[in-house]
């Protein structure tokens, strides 16, 4: 293998690699993107469950199960 050979040997990998890259790179941020909206979606709904009475220890006879179940 001549030289001429291996240097184009090596361009064919960084260039494999750099391709490998950008999509691992696109992987991590579409994770990302969906990390911060789950994280979104659970502050919301923490603040909605601080907010309903029962949270405060006020029940209300709407929310109340009767004593059957």
């Amino acid at each position: 293998m001549n030289t001429e050979d291996r240097l184009v040997e090596i361009e064919i990998k960084i260039s494999r690699q750099e391709d490998m890259l950008e999509s691992l790179n696109q992987v991590v941020y579409q994770q990302q993107k969906k990390i911060d909206h789950l994280e979104a979606i659970c502050a919301a709904l923490a603040k909605h469950i601080k907010q309903t009475p029962e949270a405060d220890g006020q029940r209300t006879l709407d929310n109340e199960r009767p004593p059957h179940y």
